[in-house]
This record gives C-alpha cells, sequence and structure tokens, in this order.
C-alpha cells in the first residue's frame, strides 16, 4: 500500500503557529472587532461600548484607573460574559483562530 499525502497544508500552519510562539502585543482593535462586538454585546464597537459606559475612557490610563468589580458588572450587564476577563477569553481565542485560518 502506497501512502501519498500533502503536507503543505500541515508546513503552512506549522509556520502560523510558530508565529505565534512568544508574547504577543494585540490591540483592542484586533481582539473587539465589530464583528466580535455584535455577536457578543449589546454595542456595534468598542469605542460605542466605552462611550455608554459610565466611566470616561479616554485613554489607555483612564480604562486603567476603572476598579475591576464595576467593570465586570458593567460587562455582565451589556455583554454575554460574566466579566471582563472571559469576554477577553473569547476574544483572545477568536483572534488566534483569525491568525491560523
Amino acid at each position: 500500500m502506497t501512502f501519498n499525502s500533502n503536507m503543505n497544508g500541515f508546513k503552512e500552519l506549522r509556520g502560523k503557529l510558530e508565529n505565534l510562539q512568544g508574547k504577543k502585543k494585540v490591540t483592542f482593535a484586533e481582539l473587539f472587532t465589530s464583528d466580535f462586538m455584535h455577536r457578543y454585546t449589546q454595542f456595534q464597537s468598542l469605542d460605542e461600548m466605552f462611550e455608554k459606559s459610565s466611566f470616561s475612557i479616554t485613554s489607555e490610563e483612564d480604562f486603567k484607573k476603572i476598579p475591576d468589580a464595576e467593570w465586570d458588572v458593567f460587562i455582565s450587564s451589556h455583554t454575554n460574559f460574566k466579566n471582563w476577563h472571559e469576554m477577553q477569553q473569547k476574544a483572545g481565542a477568536e483572534w488566534i483562530s483569525r491568525q491560523l485560518k
């Protein structure tokens, strides 16, 4: 019995996986796409979510100052997630999936 295989797909996947190794800086815009926001939240974009929150978020520093517990309450009230960590995990998993396609 002869087994012929085309390994090009595996080589391509291996290359993509190697590119994902190590720490990567991924922006909020890359993680929280409009498609993601539309599917999992009451908002069309991350900017809209920030604007409609009760927090003044105009910079990364502003965002970091928000008490975690208060942000988690907002997230659980306006998204399909119970907290910000869960939302980030889902967005990260979807980002990785997009990178591997």
